[in-house]
């Protein structure tokens, strides 16, 4: 799974960032750099309504139109990719809202003994990881519209396997329009998009257990630790 993540960029590197790659030229109503992002916070998606892109926040775990409870999207962070294409609760988005969920680096813990050691994962040329998600757009009772996304969640590569079974799905720079381009509905094209990311383009290192609690974000959430 993913359940936590870290986007440490400053707001204008990230700017520059969507300037470059999307041609997105808006101000983001968001503040960066954060280390310890986690379930129902808001989190940076890029989408394209198939004239433009565009970037903003959207609250993680995804709430289906059809929800009657939206505290549903607490456990509705990560959809895999085996049945995301079945699943009542996805199966919509993902022929029809999808999205890119920026970040620098996610987190996974692996069980040593009774202990559970937490690890960021990172590009090894510090490159901005796009997760492949969804989004959904529900309204609550009183009539108030919510944005959510899930994340994607496949096998995990060779590195990722000796500390957790699953990881995010990243998508490579090639593949990322692709999957927000909402012409392609097909189910082969789309899972054809979604490849195992390089092991050897990423790297890993265990880090403070302060990382263990969502209250806390600041630098030193990722740096190094001895194992």
């Amino acid at each position: 799974m993913c359940g936590r993540f870290s986007l440490t960029l400053e707001t204008e590197n990230i700017e520059h960032f969507l300037r470059e790659t999307f041609q997105i030229d808006q101000p983001l109503n968001m503040a960066f750099p954060r280390y310890n992002i986690a379930p129902t916070q808001e989190v940076l998606c890029v989408l394209f309504d198939g004239r433009r892109f565009r970037a903003g926040p959207l609250r993680w775990g995804l709430i289906p139109p059809f929800a009657k409870d939206e505290r549903i999207g607490s456990r509705l962070i990560n959809a895999r990719v085996e049945t995301v294409a079945e699943k009542p609760s996805f199966k919509h988005a993902f022929y029809n809202r999808r999205c890119l969920i920026l970040a620098d680096g996610f987190y996974e813990w692996k069980k040593e003994g009774h202990e559970k050691i937490p690890y960021r994962i990172v590009a090894k040329d510090q490159r901005i990881f796009a997760f492949a998600g969804l989004w959904s757009a529900y309204t609550n009772p009183k009539g108030e519209k919510i944005y959510t996304c899930t994340i994607i969640t496949q096998e995990s590569n060779a590195l990722m396997r000796q500390i957790h079974p699953r990881m995010p799905v990243i998508l490579s720079p090639e593949n990322q329009k692709a999957w927000l381009n909402p012409a392609i509905k097909d189910d082969e094209t789309l899972k054809s998009l979604l490849l195992p990311y390089d092991p050897e383009k990423m790297d890993l290192y265990p880090i403070s257990r302060d990382i263990n609690y969502v209250k806390n974000d600041f630098p030193e959430l990722i740096q190094p630790v001895n194992d």
